[in-house]
């Protein structure tokens, strides 16, 4: 299947990598069905896209390659919505906001994405015990692992 897409145009998809936000995401509770599009394999950032809306696309980061000692707990709630049975069908991604130079880009390490790519099932959570993590981290360097 063929979508048009905000930063890479046409491209072609599998159905079957379609990953569902019921709730949808913050401000975009509307807009349930993404894709996740790969960019280069050495940066550890891909782009959720819309499969509806070709406007509607983001660039993500994985966090823990930008704060190693990023963590936090998934609530129960959150757990059987998507749910989870192992720990490794679990990515973590935050929404990346690009300025006109990397080194000026933050992350949003206060809500975090939690995809099951098991079952191909996602929400965006707002961290309520959040460390003190900001809304806009700075991406200036790769301090922790991209894996």
């Amino acid at each position: 299947m063929k979508i048009a897409t905000k930063f890479l145009g046409v491209v072609e998809i599998i159905e079957q990598d379609i990953i569902t936000f019921e709730h949808g995401l913050l401000g975009l509770e509307d807009e349930k069905n993404f894709v996740l599009l790969p960019l280069d394999a050495d940066l550890p950032l891909a782009i959720l896209q819309s499969v509806e809306q070709a406007e509607i696309g983001f660039v993500i980061g994985y966090p823990f390659a930008f704060k190693k000692d990023y963590s936090f707990d998934i609530s129960e709630e959150d757990y059987k919505q998507l749910q989870i049975e192992k720990a490794e069908d679990v990515l973590t991604y935050a929404i990346v906001t690009m300025k006109e130079t990397f080194q000026d880009s933050t992350i949003n390490l206060l809500a975090p994405l939690i995809i099951n790519m098991d079952k191909k099932l996602g929400k965006q959570i707002v961290l309520q015990d959040n460390k003190s993590y900001p809304l806009r981290f700075p991406m200036q360097t790769l301090e922790g692992s991209a894996k």
